[in-house]
C-alpha cells in the first residue's frame, strides 16, 4: 500500500473516531413507549406550554440527538452538571444545541422551567 493511502486510511479512520466520540449517548436509549409518551408531554402552564411547542418540542419530543422529555437516563449526565452548567449550555448553545434553544424571547425563568419540565421523568 502507498504511503498516500495509508495517510487517508488513517485520517479517515481518525475522522470517524472523532465523530463517534462527539455523540453524546444515553446510558438507557429511549424505547418506543418512551418517545410515544414524550410526544404528548406539555408542561402545565399555558404560555410555557407554547415556548415548549415552539422552540423545544421538535428536538426533545422525538428521538433525536437532544435528551428526551421525561426520559431520565437522557437527563441523568446533563443534570449532573448542574442547572448553572444547563443554563448556560441552553444560553449560547452546544453541538447542535441552538443558542438560546431557538427562544430568544424566553427569560432565564423561562429557560429554567423549561429545563426542569424536559428533564422529569415520567
Amino acid at each position: 500500500m502507498s504511503l498516500f493511502r495509508q495517510t487517508r486510511l488513517v485520517a479517515g479512520l481518525g475522522l470517524l473516531l472523532a465523530l463517534g466520540a462527539c455523540q453524546e449517548r444515553s446510558p438507557t436509549p429511549p424505547a418506543d413507549a418512551d418517545v410515544l409518551a414524550a410526544e404528548a408531554l406539555r408542561p402545565a402552564r399555558p404560555e410555557l406550554a407554547a415556548i415548549y411547542e415552539r422552540s423545544c418540542m421538535a428536538c426533545h419530543g422525538v428521538r433525536s440527538a437532544a435528551p428526551l422529555t421525561g426520559h431520565g437516563p437522557s437527563w441523568q449526565p446533563r443534570l449532573a452538571q448542574g442547572m448553572d452548567t444547563l443554563l448556560k449550555h441552553t444560553r449560547e448553545g452546544l453541538r447542535g444545541m441552538p443558542a438560546m434553544g431557538l427562544c430568544p424571547d424566553c427569560g432565564e425563568q423561562d429557560l429554567r422551567d423549561l429545563i426542569s419540565f424536559m428533564s422529569t421523568p415520567r
